[in-house]
């Protein structure tokens, strides 16, 4: 007796290979992707970048990078028998925010919009996950296995390649309806289907991303120094944070949004309607003063399921002690400052030191 599912189904090579990519494409928007290409597996043509990029040293302590550059060249080596990689993407924007021309709100804690609520990865995968499923109801067996940065892959080169949008100044993809304001997934597959055209680059003379970066991280067009930028200083590095750095990193605690805020094609962002993405915990108003009165415990707790995870409870507090000397001169904070400094270990008491004097500073 033969199921529903199996009386649907019409082997892969009896389909129109066009009108099997417009049907996942039209699925995947379905399963609440913003966007679907169809990319060639081939990415010899990023090599060249990524090794400039490695021997100027710009890759700082994230030394993965270094590792199986053939396979990021060439995805079938990672898995074999790839003909096809289905590109997706997902907005995370939960409201359209204004540009942030200037820093604002000193006292509260800025955390990344995309850390702000669920770990995006599992929620991609996931919906990856599903979307394979959907095509083997349609077309029986065939490969696949899905991404969400967490693979050797140039996720945005292939993305790139298909028309997903273009690579701004700031080295993040830009999307020329929906702005830069989403994450990225893929899925490898078997299936042989029609590659997508790349889209033209949009950014022209504008600069507005390179001239706003506090910390001056982007050091020409299109290259990016990530042991200046405040993303990798507050999620990657697990070290001292360089004393010239440290102003401009600001009250930024996890990540940095200013490159994106500040692009005029972010004035067509979209917002989600993926509730994984809505802050939780209350990521998204909390003051440095109340992150810097969690312990361990609360630290655990309140980002369990969190990309806020990744940097660890001591690196955290690292980043918020650095907020707390940038901010303007309060008793409160010096005393807070002054009485936890010896909860932590000598990585953060380096960084508090350096915010009690900030803070004393500001106070004559």
């Amino acid at each position: 007796m033969t199921t529903p599912t199996s009386q649907a189904q019409i082997p892969v090579y009896q389909h129109d290979p066009g009108e099997l990519k417009a049907w996942i494409k039209a699925q995947a928007r379905e399963l609440g992707f913003s966007d679907c290409v169809i990319a060639k597996p081939d990415a010899q043509a990023e090599l060249a970048r990524l090794q400039e990029y490695l021997d100027r040293g710009y890759h700082g302590d994230m030394r993965f990078l270094e590792d199986n550059l053939e396979k990021r060249a060439n995805p079938a080596l990672l898995v074999p028998n790839t003909k096809s990689i289905i590109c997706v993407r997902m907005d995370y924007l939960v409201e359209v925010p204004e540009p942030r021309m200037v820093p604002f709100a000193p006292n509260s804690a800025i955390i990344a919009r995309y850390a702000r609520g669920r770990d995006y990865h599992k929620t991609m995968r996931g919906r990856l996950k599903n979307l394979a499923a959907k095509i083997r109801e349609k077309v029986g067996e065939f490969e696949s296995r899905p991404f969400a940065d967490s693979a050797p892959i140039f996720e945005k080169s292939l993305a790139e390649s298909a028309g997903m949008g273009w690579t701004g100044k700031h080295t993040l993809l830009i999307q020329q309806k929906s702005g830069s304001f989403f994450v990225l997934g893929e899925l490898f597959s078997s299936l042989e289907l029609p590659f997508d055209e790349p889209a033209t680059k949009h950014c022209g003379s504008c600069s507005a991303c390179i001239d706003i970066c506090p910390t001056q991280a982007i050091v020409e067009p299109y290259m990016l120094d990530a042991r200046r930028c405040i993303a990798y200083l507050t999620i990657e590095y697990k070290g001292i944070i360089p004393e010239n750095l440290r102003r401009g990193i600001g009250n930024r605690v996890f990540g940095c949004d200013d490159c994106q805020l500040i692009c005029p094609w972010n004035s067509f962002a979209k917002t989600t309607s993926v509730e994984d993405f809505y802050p939780r915990h209350g990521l998204d108003q909390l003051s440095l003063l109340e992150l810097w009165n969690w312990d361990e415990a609360t630290f655990l707790s309140s980002t369990e399921g969190s990309p806020i995870r990744r940097t660890g409870y001591q690196s955290f507090m690292r980043n918020i002690a650095i907020g707390l000397g940038n901010a303007p001169f309060s008793a409160a904070i010096l005393q807070a400052l002054t009485e936890r400094r010896d909860l932590h270990d000598e990585l953060v008491q380096e960084h508090i030191d350096w915010a009690i004097q900030e803070q004393l500073i500001k106070s004559r």
